[in-house]
């Protein structure tokens, strides 16, 4: 296997891999570029967004300044809106439904390292060159879900469907559907219902 093979696959890899270097380097450039433009850039700016995230859905908006890892691991579904400072580190996929919305500041973190420090610390390639290894565990993101202001999603969770996850809230653990969730690490508080409608009631 390569080592982005390994890598979506959740397998130990070595970052320091040229393809994947240069991947990460046009991505990173390619955010630069992007939040460099002012936001009423029309279709040059869209495209752009587009190149970042080539599986982005119609309706999405993603407000600058924006960063991704990869970006081309990362889908988005309609009609999603996400604030300023939203990071994407997608070592493995991200899966995004549709109506999901995101506050500033929030973080999708896939990547894992071994907790010991012999596993985890940097190594020494026969010529000298140092690198490391790691992992990663995928992201999924439930339609209808609202990520409230800094929150950090760790790799390996999937959060249901319309749930709410409050503000500064670390997820380290799926998220059931419709239920409002808060805190580090992120905990539920109770199920979401009609009794907290704003309209109609």
């Amino acid at each position: 296997m390569t080592e982005l093979e390994k890598m979506l696959a959740g397998q130990i890899y070595d970052p320091s891999d040229k393809i994947l270097e240069q991947k990460r380097i046009l991505a990173h450039k390619r955010c630069q570029q992007f939040n460099a433009m002012p936001e009423d850039a029309g279709d040059s700016r869209d495209a752009l967004l587009h190149q970042i995230f080539p599986r982005i859905g119609e309706g999405t908006c993603i407000l600058a300044p924006v960063f991704a890892d990869y970006g081309e691991f990362t889908s988005f579904g309609t009609n999603c809106f996400a604030n300023f400072n939203l990071t994407v580190l997608d070592t493995c996929p991200v899966t995004v439904g549709n109506d999901v919305f995101f506050g500033p500041n929030c973080s999708i973190l896939t990547p894992l390292h071994p907790l010991l420090p012999e596993e985890r610390n940097m190594r020494r390639r026969a010529d000298g060159s140092l690198y490391n290894l790691e992992y990663g565990a995928p992201v999924t993101i439930g339609d209808g879900c609202w990520i409230a202001a800094d929150v950090k999603i760790c790799g390996g969770v999937t959060i249901g469907k319309g749930s709410v996850i409050g503000a500064g809230s670390v997820v380290t653990r799926d998220i059931p559907e419709g239920v409002l969730a808060v805190g580090n690490p992120c905990r539920v508080i109770r199920k979401i219902t009609r009794e907290d409608a704003l309209f109609g009631k």
